[in-house]
């Protein structure tokens, strides 16, 4: 007998997400790392790209008021809990501004069915499949082993896809492994420039194992690698005050890291700081 859908709670409460108990990927923190990316003031049209249950999109919606948001999405079943999720109490204040496109992101007729056209999106964010294709074994679950393991042709559908559907200069955001750092550089070239890279560590003095990535469609702009965002203190238990601050209080990225928020150019749809502003 296949178990009840969950409910979680992200964002201290802000937003609640009905995700599968097992056989699919379940969102946790990369969702609500990928959702800080943006800042509060981003408005426009944002895609949640293979948006699974909707979680990171919806903590875009619930963090920046004036975005809409769609969640892209091909399973039938993480469509639903979706759907299922935008109907929650808890999440009445964003519904209104989040829709769901139930179609294969990666095939240009299933995106042209749902209504996504080319340049529709500001702004586009995307948690990819974790893995290359033999990195790992796979789930025997198929759905999980989407979400987890690219197919043949790596990363490169995932962001040709973006790069059509993201308007010239608007912004991609990415978290992914860093074992496919080639495979992003070599798909972001030609489409995406300024890239940012934001290494993601367990604890100080650990490798990195993930990636933070915020690039601008179109930009012939240089890429920057900026000093790594380190989650845990020593012991490994608890989060430090930063990314505690994101995930617990809805803080985005530039709030709690100087380096980042001095180097991303935010979409063209976000208005300008008031020191930023032409007198």
């Amino acid at each position: 007998m296949t178990p009840e859908p969950t409910v979680d709670a992200f964002l201290g409460g802000r937003v609640e997400a009905v995700q599968p108990a097992r056989g699919h990927h379940r969102s946790g923190l990369d969702a609500i790392l990928l959702a800080a990316t943006l800042p509060a003031t981003m408005r426009g049209r944002v895609l949640d790209l293979g948006a699974g249950a909707g979680v990171a999109g919806m903590a875009v919606a619930a963090r920046c008021p004036a975005a809409r948001v769609t969640l892209v999405e091909r399973e039938a079943e993480l469509v639903a809990l979706a759907a299922a999720a935008l109907c929650r109490p808890a999440n009445a204040g964003f519904a209104a501004r989040v829709d769901i496109a139930a179609a294969d992101l990666l095939v240009p007729s299933a995106r042209a069915a749902a209504g996504l056209a080319d340049g529709v999106a500001d702004a586009a964010i995307v948690n990819p499949p974790f893995y290359s294709a033999g990195a790992v074994r796979a789930s025997p679950a198929a759905a999980r082993a989407g979400a987890h393991v690219l197919g043949p042709a790596g990363l490169d559908p995932w962001l040709r896809a973006a790069a059509a559907l993201v308007a010239p200069g608007g912004t991609l955001a990415a978290i992914l492994h860093v074992d496919l750092l080639a495979d992003l550089l070599a798909g972001l070239a030609g489409r995406f420039g300024e890239t940012i890279l934001l290494p993601v560590h367990p604890r100080a003095g650990v490798p990195a194992h993930r990636l933070i990535v915020h690039a601008v469609k179109g930009s012939r702009g240089a890429p920057a690698l900026l000093p790594g965002l380190v989650l845990h203190g020593p012991s490994g238990s608890g989060f430090l005050a930063g990314p505690g601050a994101i995930l617990r209080e809805g803080a985005g990225l530039a709030e709690i890291d100087g380096a980042w928020a001095r180097a991303v150019r935010y979409p063209r749809s976000v208005p300008p700081l008031p020191s930023e502003e032409t007198p």
